[in-house]
């Protein structure tokens, strides 16, 4: 899937004749007439000799196949040292192929470490924009700094994705993690919030709530089409992962919210998965197989940095009974279980015990326990975070001690608000000492404009020592990692229902490789 050459094309055009009674040229579609690049280019997952680089081609990108006739279509590809393509340093052809979605993954090799690098796509005489990317240090070097931003939740008809524009001006970035909710599942004009007293909807989904392959891929097209959207993935590597959104609210590994049967749930989200692998720019490693995805993985940023990218949604043991009455079969909030798998955790406690200055848990809900107030319908806490399972915490919380590991950092998203705080050591006990830092950044769009503090949150700040502030405006996150200080800038934007809003910096906290906690920073 990486690399063919022209005999490539041919024997693949070969291949699809035998089946199709065509000629081998025929075989593969005439390259389309009109802008096939409507949805962008992305790069992701750099390592040392390389990354990704991701389109998808689309037309007409709301249309059943995205316009595109159900052939397969050649695209070429180019990888330079400058902006200008004067310096092309590879070269290479890739297959679009209708059974995934016209999208492709093309995983690039032989690239300098901790180098940045410019790539563009063809196909025909069209010519997609170009996006850049830099690949990580070798292995053992010791780079000075790594600059990360962190952004996810961008509900298309709840804001503008301003953020995103504000993102992708940050400057250098090495990479972005996204922790998901890339798109959402509900219909049309369900979730979308009055804009400025207008009950109207600014902007809305098309179509129905998502179920089959057809509907996931529309979504995310409709998604893909933001310029701002497009133009943060064309700055620097997103390192993505998914959290329930991309397949059903609240989902956790074989259950939905609605108590669909197993087997029957099972279909949906092998579709949504598909659908995700086809609109990420991930590795072959990632490649749905049998209705699942291996979505952890590990990026290393030479002694400096380990990112340890985890999924807490494959793996739960099952629903955890949220307020109100269920819709589907679930369990008492405490109730035994994983977030994880033991798998996952076993894999984990692995790259946790390998040397390096910071590890990175890059993941997507809250960690650290958190009270909210006590007229919150459905309890005072979080039953789909990992307060939801405890004590799966606390195995979490025992591999960090049992490695006397201090330099652990927690990055979250999931609940529209910017949170700065620790993991407490003990269960129920708020205040007792740390064991990491976790930093959770708000939303890119959902929930609307926001607000700095909620009504009937007077009192959070005072039943949650453990943290240090809570947010909800929009916005995202930055991590500037040296190796003697971790410092993480907490932006907001002013509005997300009209153009034109402006980024400020709410706070800047800083954290030690030795010392868990926060520490304002100027």
């Amino acid at each position: 899937m990486d690399r063919f050459d022209k005999r490539d094309l041919l024997r693949a055009a070969a291949g699809l004749a035998v089946f199709g009674g065509l000629s081998p040229m025929a075989a593969l579609a005439q390259p389309p007439k009109e802008d096939p690049f409507t949805l962008g280019v992305a790069a992701g997952d750099p390592a040392p000799d390389g990354f990704v680089i991701w389109t998808r081609l689309a037309t007409r990108p709301l249309e059943h196949g995205g316009g595109l006739p159900m052939r397969t279509i050649p695209v070429r590809w180019e990888v330079a040292e400058d902006d200008g393509f004067r310096r092309i340093v590879q070269v290479g052809n890739a297959l679009a192929r209708p059974e995934l979605g016209h999208s492709v993954h093309v995983e690039l090799t032989g690239l300098r470490p901790a180098a940045r690098y410019w790539y563009r796509f063809h196909a025909g005489q069209a010519s997609s924009r170009i996006g850049r990317a830099r690949t990580t240090p070798a292995p053992g070097a010791a780079p000075g700094q790594v600059r990360l931003g962190v952004a996810g939740c961008q509900h298309y008809e709840q804001g503008l994705y301003t953020a995103y524009a504000h993102l992708a001006a940050e400057g250098e970035l090495d990479a972005v993690f996204h922790y998901g909710d890339y798109i959402y599942e509900g219909r049309s004009g369900v979730a979308c919030l009055p804009i400025n007293g207008d009950k109207t909807c600014f902007r809305q989904h098309a179509g129905d709530e998502i179920y089959s392959l057809d509907d996931y891929r529309r979504r995310y097209a409709q998604y893909k089409t933001d310029p701002d959207l497009q133009a943060a993935h064309a700055v620097a590597a997103f390192i993505p992962t998914f959290d329930d959104h991309e397949v059903d609210n609240n989902w956790a590994g074989r259950a939905d919210q609605d108590g669909a049967p197993p087997e029957i749930f099972a279909l949906r989200r092998a579709a949504a998965l598909q659908a995700w692998y086809e609109n990420m720019p991930v590795r072959r490693a990632q490649f749905p197989d049998r209705g699942a995805i291996v979505a952890h993985r590990r990026i290393q940023y030479g002694d400096l940095l380990r990112i340890h990218v985890l999924d807490t949604r494959q793996h739960r043991s099952g629903l955890v009974c949220g307020g109100g009455k269920p819709t589907a079969p679930c369990e008492p909030i405490g109730t035994p279980g994983s977030m994880l798998g033991a798998a996952q955790e076993a894999w984990l406690a692995r790259g946790l015990a390998q040397p390096t200055r910071w590890n990175l848990l890059a993941q997507q809900v809250m960690v650290m326990p958190f009270l909210y107030p006590a007229s919150r319908p459905s309890g005072r806490a979080n039953e789909d975070s990992w307060s939801g399972r405890p004590d799966a915490r606390q195995r979490l919380i025992r591999t960090i001690q049992d490695r006397g590991l201090t330099n652990v950092v927690i990055s979250t998203g999931d609940v529209h608000k910017h949170h700065a705080g620790v993991v407490p050591s003990r269960e129920g006990a708020l205040d007792s000492p740390p064991v990491a830092t976790e930093f959770v950044s708000t939303s890119i769009s959902s929930g609307g404009d926001g607000y700095d503090m909620p009504p009937g949150w007077e009192g959070v700040a005072a039943d949650n020592p453990q943290c240090r502030l809570s947010n909800g405006r929009r916005g995202y996150q930055v991590f500037d990692i040296r190796p003697d200080a971790w410092t993480t800038d907490l932006r907001v934007i002013d509005k997300v229902s009209a153009p034109g809003g402006r980024v400020s910096t709410l706070a800047r906290f800083a954290v030690e490789p030795g010392h868990p906690g926060l520490h304002a920073s100027g």
